[in-house]
């Protein structure tokens, strides 16, 4: 607080003028009288002063939330507008505990060991026995891949979805412990299915020899995983090492679009079902991109919920749609846009995307294996 008063006197006051020395003055009239002493402010607040470098006073945030809300925000302005949410993608090496991540390796081994013995073993897993009752509900691979899914999708959103209670009743970790337990087996099932039958379906079209059809799809879904949600790179508060929290993010892929889920996942989906052209591929765009498009308005609503005023002033300088909101001008983009994709999770997510195109062949014989 004492820093948000200090840096405001300083922007805004009036420069206090010099005692004058002892010296007797003829009275002038006022309208001769120097103004110069008394500059008025022309410009806005620079807005690197609210950036978050550093955490604000509360009285500060809510006086400047306050004249968001009502609009009284300079969106004529070239500057971009002070955050109110958080920098995503946003990785500080020196502030990381070796500890901490000690622990998540741990963690993650522990998670992985029970994942397989418990579900993907045939021989001692439920995964094929899940799948083999999934798959009597119809002799149709499109129905049964649709069911998969939407198992998954009620599962995943509805724990999502009553994250504030759980989290009430059995703690924030715990509850993260509940949702990934039971959300990872299920999307495991989906994905190993879809692998395993993308080509049972009915033939719609084939255009996998078309010049330049590879090319296309390989660069969509390369660029479809730079738009997963920044909350997805906080490693440690996903295997819960770090208490998990709901984030407000405003910075990056964010600035493009406010719900980069969904997003992605519609590119992912339509280079898929391009490059193989049958029914199967059809259904499970069809209940992917559904589960995305409800997590749109849920999504929204739960953030509303938790950020209040926060949320209200984020969602007016953003955009579902890609790019809407930098066309219209809601959002100004920093000259060094750039720099917040020169990170160390989007670096890494080049890799990693790099590493699973090359690794497509170890995965389906994986799959394959499970008979599932």
């Amino acid at each position: 607080m004492a820093t948000c008063c200090l840096v405001a006197n300083s922007l805004f006051s009036s420069p206090r003028p010099h005692k004058p020395i002892a010296k007797k003055h003829r009275l002038q009239p006022i309208s001769v009288l120097p103004l110069v002493h008394f500059p008025i402010p022309r410009k806005p607040l620079n807005s690197t002063f609210l950036k978050p470098h550093f955490s604000l006073s509360d009285s500060c945030r809510t006086r400047f939330l306050s004249k968001a809300s009502l609009g009284e925000t300079d969106s004529s302005s070239e500057e971009p507008l002070p955050l109110v949410g958080e920098d995503s993608a946003a990785f500080d090496l020196g502030t990381q505990s070796i500890v901490s991540w000690v622990y998540f390796t741990v963690v993650l081994g522990v998670v992985l060991f029970i994942l397989d013995v418990v579900w993907i073993d045939n021989s001692t897993g439920f995964g094929k026995a899940f799948v083999d009752a999934v798959s009597t509900l119809s002799d149709s691979h499109e129905i049964v891949m649709l069911a998969l899914i939407l198992i998954f999708a009620t599962v995943h959103s509805g724990l999502a979805s009553f994250r504030d209670t759980g989290e009430k009743l059995l703690g924030k970790r715990a509850y993260r412990v509940l949702f990934a337990g039971v959300s990872l087996p299920l999307a495991v099932s989906t994905v190993v299915y879809f692998i395993n039958h993308r080509y049972d379906g009915v033939q719609l079209w084939q255009l996998q020899s078309a010049p330049g059809v590879h090319q296309l799809v390989w660069l969509s879904n390369f660029i479809s995983f730079f738009f997963l949600y920044p909350s997805t790179f906080n490693l440690l508060e996903v295997a819960a090492v770090d208490k998990p929290e709901m984030h407000l993010w405003e910075t990056g892929i964010m600035r493009i679009t406010r719900h980069p889920q969904m997003v992605g996942q519609v590119i992912w989906c339509l280079a898929h079902t391009i490059w193989i052209g049958n029914s199967v591929a059809v259904a499970a765009s069809i209940g992917l991109i559904g589960h995305h498009l409800f997590g749109v308005w849920n999504g929204d609503r739960r953030l509303a919920v938790r950020h209040g005023e926060a949320f209200e002033v984020v969602k007016k300088r953003t955009s579902i749609f890609p790019f809407a909101a930098i066309l219209d001008g809601r959002q100004k983009l920093p000259e060094d846009y750039y720099k917040e994709f020169i990170r160390l999770p989007y670096l890494s997510i080049t890799a990693l995307t790099l590493g699973a195109y090359f690794l497509h062949p170890v995965m389906q014989a994986a799959s394959f294996r499970l008979h599932w």
